[in-house]
């Protein structure tokens, strides 16, 4: 079975939308070694989020056009 473009950006905003929401919530890491962030690189992770979730809503559009 294979899956189509609109079909794969939905499932990739569904995970973005997660990791979005974790990160909002502050969700500690499952792995002890990752409990130690750098508040700036948290930050660009936050954003790098924000950023693809936006990208895929712009292609999301123009494949509904």
């Amino acid at each position: 079975m294979t899956m189509g473009k609109d079909d794969f950006l939905h499932e990739l905003d569904v995970e973005v939308e997660a990791d979005i929401a974790l990160d909002k919530a502050g969700t500690p890491p499952d792995d002890d070694a990752d409990w130690v962030l750098d508040p700036y690189e948290a930050q660009v992770e936050a954003a790098d989020l924000n950023s693809l979730h936006s990208a895929i809503e712009a292609l999301e559009t123009d494949s509904e056009s």
